[in-house]
């Protein structure tokens, strides 16, 4: 079902300082930058091969990034996963026991489609499905 790593999110206090840190150490390239409203996040990708280090900051203080910082600091958020079709890999993972936090598929960056998988039925770890 997995296709490939489409992201690993790295939630950051400052988006423009964790950029330039990027781009200095590493020589990155930031392909693309977005804000979501919905989400409350701002975030800049910078691409590795085929996958993307995606930083990404809060825009308002209630968003889920904002509480992840408040709660656990800077650092890794979540993994992104590539699948053919969102819709049904979030079905063929919950009904193999994964918890869903999105109900259904919904918007992306990119232009994707995505849904999250909660991280307590999952080894602790926060996974996106990405579809292209």
């Amino acid at each position: 079902m997995l296709t490939e790593i489409d992201h690993v999110a790295i939630a950051v206090r400052d988006l423009d300082a964790a950029v330039l840190f990027y781009e200095a150490t590493f020589g990155a390239v930031v392909t693309h930058r977005e804000t979501m409203d919905d989400d409350g996040v701002s975030e800049a990708l910078l691409a590795v091969a085929e996958s993307y280090v995606q930083l990404i900051t809060p825009t308002r203080a209630d968003s889920t990034v904002a509480r992840f910082l408040d709660a656990r600091g800077e650092g890794l958020h979540h993994v992104g996963y590539r699948v053919a079709d969102c819709a049904d890999a979030l079905a063929a993972a919950t009904a193999a026991g994964a918890k869903a936090v999105d109900p259904t598929p919904r918007r992306g960056s990119r232009g994707t489609t995505v849904a999250f998988l909660h991280p307590k039925a999952s080894f602790g770890t926060l996974i996106e499905l990405v579809q292209q």
